[in-house]
């Protein structure tokens, strides 16, 4: 069996992207002639084969709706702004293509995953399950115990220490033999590079008592163990997957990494079958699978909260008032709910559960991000979903308690199919160890590097991020992000990678990055991502002007650092032998 790949079918150069209309546009392939139809919407791009799924017609614009196409065959219209037949009703959904805009050229590119549907490859047939064969047990975030008859795996261990530098701590306690659980493990799966999900002070933990545990990662480009050299974490039995394979566990259990249509470089998600039973973990995924994921499996998993970046919390100024980021996070947190409960309606999962998203931002001074930075409940999203979808039985887990696969699919409404922890267990955390791991990052402020300004020019320089109009202003901050006496503060013209002492006369995107000065001098000394910074609040930012831009191109601002996966060891000992050279 081949592995999955994402694979570009059309790409439009930036001229005749501008081109594009509001509505429908025919597009064909140049070279293989094949057609494809791109909607543009108000908010957004979709995009799919100009191929009827009936009888595979061409479709052409309906002149009685700017929405529809209709087939030349037999006359069956899609409303290509939902992806829905309208004609015949309730018939069909269009597969969709991911269209992909270049923040850098302007250029348009229409992905597709294949093949689409890897899971019905070697299909099996379910077989009857026994009490206790198939367990889930939560312990906390996104780790989450699966045991399949006599093998257990892990989902994205989370058990201490902070994540995205010091932003992020843990919610929920873990069951106090959590680290044993992992230990135990047969195996465990790592969605993604993200510290919530790849927490190297747990792995640290983890090394010392089972260094050769297997790890299963999928082949993302930008390597999720990319770090593993330089953390010091000695682990010994990583294992890179193709997307979309089977991987036997053994004659009963099997599992399959799929990846994430919008950020296939970095996200995946899971599909884990023991005996034809499916358990679907779609973690982080911005559109798994490119949206096509398997109907009717026996439990579905995914993130549920929000809140997990820094926009709108870390920006100021200008319409960045807080009622308007109140307004923005209270219905960002509405569109969530709404989309996750159309998800879990539209796959009919037998089971549904939130997880994912029990973090807090827990240190002192992250008090304004705490009380600003409202998030979903898992027991929102449920009740969502049993007001629509009141066959799907939901399970809103707090740490140690287990759902027992076949009870709850012989007798959902049995209470034994889900037992909770003992009274008086402790669910929530009260108190973190922020000292132990805060000290590593002061160490960084010291470092003998920081002590010569050109480091500055060295760092972008190495970097090599240009050629965008974007000028940046840093500045060095205490944690309550008042300029540090005696810091840094500098700009950064990206056009042409200069350092001027003022901003240029030209017109010029212009962001101002306060970054605490702890975190951005271990993310430099480290070659570790900017995501440290933004994700986890660390940093506050304000942009001239002050338009609206899509996420993904502000964290153009911070792409350059993704070049850090391949060289981190190469970046601390180039600052060494750099500095070295200045001092003698």
């Amino acid at each position: 069996m081949t592995s999955q790949v994402s694979k570009t079918v059309l790409r439009l150069e930036a001229e005749d992207v501008q081109t594009l209309k509001d509505g429908i546009n025919l597009k064909k392939h140049p070279e293989d002639g094949k057609c494809y139809i791109i909607y543009k919407g108000k908010d957004k791009m979709r995009a799919c084969r100009n191929q009827c799924k009936h009888q595979g017609g061409l479709f052409i614009e309906d002149i009685e709706d700017s929405r529809t196409v209709r087939c030349t065959k037999h006359y069956w219209k899609l409303n290509v702004a939902t992806m829905e037949y309208v004609n015949p009703p309730d018939s069909f959904t269009q597969d969709e293509l991911e269209v992909v805009l270049s923040d850098t050229d302007g250029s348009l590119e229409l992905l597709e995953l294949n093949p689409p549907d890897p899971w019905t490859a070697e299909p099996r047939e379910a077989q009857e399950l026994h009490a206790g064969e198939i367990t889930l047990t939560y312990i906390t975030h996104a780790c989450m115990e699966l045991k399949a008859g006599n093998k257990r795996m892990m989902f994205d261990p989370w058990l201490t220490g902070p994540a995205f530098a010091r932003g992020w701590w843990l919610l929920h306690e873990p069951p106090s033999d959590a680290m044993d659980r992992l230990s135990q493990a047969d195996l465990i799966y790592i969605s993604h590079m993200h510290s919530d999900h790849l927490s190297y002070p747990t792995l640290q933990r983890l090394s010392m008592k089972r260094p050769d545990i297997p790890i299963y990662v999928g082949d993302t480009s930008r390597p999720v163990f990319w770090y593993l050299e330089k953390s010091g974490v000695n682990l010994t039995n990583v294992n890179v997957v193709p997307f979309g394979v089977w991987q036997n566990v053994d004659e009963l259990l099997r599992f399959m990494i799929l990846m994430d249509g919008v950020h296939p470089e970095l996200d995946t998600c899971l599909i884990v079958e023991y005996k034809g039973h499916m358990i679907l973990n779609t973690v982080d995924c911005t559109r798994p699978n490119n949206g096509r994921l398997p109907h009717g499996v026996d439990v579905m998993m995914s993130d549920f909260a929000g809140g997990a970046s820094g926009f709108p919390m870390t920006f100021h100024g200008g319409k960045y008032t807080e009622s308007w980021k109140a307004d923005f996070i209270k219905n960002e947190r509405k569109k969530l709910l709404k989309y996750k409960t159309q998800l879990v309606k539209s796959l009919q999962p037998k089971i549904y559960c939130p997880f994912a998203g029990y973090f807090t931002e827990a240190h002192p001074s992250d008090r304004y991000i705490k009380e600003t930075n409202i998030k979903n409940s898992a027991a929102d999203l449920n009740q969502s979903i049993r007001k629509r979808c009141p066959n799907i039985l939901t399970w809103t887990p707090v740490p140690g308690s287990v759902l027992d696969l076949a009870l709850a699919l012989h007798d959902p409404s049995s209470r034994s199919a889900i037992t909770e922890p003992p009274n008086g267990t402790k669910i929530y955390k009260d108190s973190w160890d922020f000292d132990l791991y805060l000290e590593e990052l002061k160490a960084s402020v010291s470092a003998e590097i920081f002590k010569c300004k050109s480091w500055i020019q060295y760092y972008y320089n190495w970097a090599g991020f240009k050629g965008y109009n974007l000028v940046i202003r840093v500045i060095e901050t205490e944690d309550d992000f008042k300029p540090l006496k005696g810091g840094y503060d500098y700009l950064v013209d990206f056009l042409d990678l200069s350092f001027p002492d003022e901003r240029p006369e030209r017109d010029h995107a212009f962001e101002e990055i306060k970054n605490r000065v702890n975190v951005m001098r271990h993310v430099i000394l480290n070659g570790q991502l900017w995501d440290d910074l933004y994700i986890g609040y660390n940093n506050r930012m304000s942009r001239d002007p002050d338009t609206e831009l899509p996420l993904l191109q502000l964290f153009l601002i911070f792409s350059f650092i993704f070049l850090f996966q391949f060289f981190s060891t190469l970046v601390l000992f180039c600052f060494r032998l750099y500095y070295f050279i200045l001092k003698f």
